[in-house]
């Protein structure tokens, strides 16, 4: 079975980030995402979802290279100064290449 190269962008951040990077990813052109909670902890501390501002979530985003790309430099230029923000990314292969 022959796979498609695409990009994985894994934004883990505070959840009161979550409609923000809603209309952002969709803005740069993603065609989807995948949101979930998440805890953890940092050099901001740790995050344990104790309460509603505790929170943090998981968004991630397989695109085209260029699309993860603008994406994070937008969240890395907007967002991190001022939020609890992590960003990665991995190559990944899709096998339907038309949903991405």
């Amino acid at each position: 079975m022959q796979s498609h190269p695409k990009k994985l962008l894994v934004i883990i951040a505070e959840a009161a980030l979550e409609k923000a990077l809603i209309r952002d990813a969709r803005a740069f052109g993603a065609h989807g995402y995948t949101i979930t909670e998440v805890r953890g902890g940092g050099e901001r501390g740790d995050r344990e979802a104790a309460w509603e501002a505790d929170r943090s979530i998981e968004m991630k985003v397989i695109c085209a290279e260029a699309v993860a790309e603008r994406l994070a430099s937008h969240v890395l230029a907007n967002y991190a100064p001022h939020y609890a923000v992590t960003l990665f990314t991995a190559e990944v292969g899709v096998f339907r290449p038309q949903k991405f």
